[in-house]
């Protein structure tokens, strides 16, 4: 299917040694290279970037010219395809956006769903994947259950409630930012880390690439990279649990549910 990346810190940190190794997934040491895309959200509050091609990210000129920038945010994900349904088309590619109530969201997703969305007026795909359907239908139920002025805190159990339905017609491992939280759900396997003082050196699993964090963070920084498989050989990475949902703001886990069962029907 696909992988999943996702970065949430306390203080503005670039993503790209982790989206390094991810892109060595696109096609050199593994076979996701059906297109691949990187969001990360400002961390001023100006929106949010977002690169993507249908190409396999280990080819891509792009995504290696990313992979040595700079580029630096609160809340970043990325997702390297390897098509399961729909085409292999940009519109196809994740993360996908969209705007909820002013807010810029984004949203990716591993795995193969076997479901009918009654999707609303509201939020249509734009391609043709189960992925991008089920991130509208997310977007359609939070409109219709979520009350005014929603934070992460209030949308965490609809979310959780999306996420075990969708989980129980098919596979659903997702992330879904707004540039002020991250969303993490894991169906099937997503592993964790976070990383803060005292920091070590890490090198990459899948590229001989090391980098000595004690040299470019400071004591107060905290990040958390989520990710479908462990991206580094000498640090030690959480698996999640089969339906662990995951709240995380400014690098710390600040809600977490197991063992998440599908009540919700729609």
């Amino acid at each position: 299917m696909c992988e999943l990346l996702a970065l949430s810190a306390n203080t503005p940190t670039d993503i790209s040694f982790s989206f390094r190794g991810l892109t060595r997934r696109g096609g050199v040491t593994d076979t996701h290279s059906d297109g691949w895309g990187l969001a990360s959200f400002d961390p001023n509050g100006a929106g949010v970037n977002i690169y993507k091609e249908q190409n396999a990210a280990a080819f891509s000129p792009v995504a290696a010219e990313l992979a040595d920038l700079d580029l630096k945010s609160l809340y970043s994900l990325a997702h390297i395809r390897k098509a399961t349904q729909g085409v292999v088309v940009l519109e196809n590619c994740h993360p996908f956006h969209r705007t909820w109530r002013k807010e810029d969201w984004v949203f990716a997703h591993n795995g193969d769903l076997k479901c009918d969305f009654l999707l609303g007026k509201h939020y249509q795909p734009v391609g043709n994947t189960d992925s991008e359907a089920a991130f509208c239908w997310i977007l359609n139920v939070l409109s219709a259950r979520a009350p005014e002025h929603a934070d992460g805190h209030d949308l965490f159990p609809i979310l959780n409630d999306c996420a075990a339905w969708l989980a129980s017609n098919g596979i659903f491992n997702c992330l879904i930012s707004n540039g002020s939280w991250l969303y993490v759900f894991c169906d099937t396997k997503l592993h964790i880390i976070t990383r803060r003082a005292p920091f070590t050196a890490a090198t990459l699993l899948d590229e001989d690439h090391t980098i000595d964090f004690s040299k470019v963070t400071t004591n107060r920084d905290v990040v958390t990279i989520i990710s479908t498989e462990p991206l580094t050989t000498n640090e030690r990475w959480r698996s999640l649990e089969i339906g662990e949902a995951l709240l995380l703001q400014c690098g710390e886990v600040t809600q977490r549910r197991l063992g998440l069962k599908a009540s919700y029907s729609v």
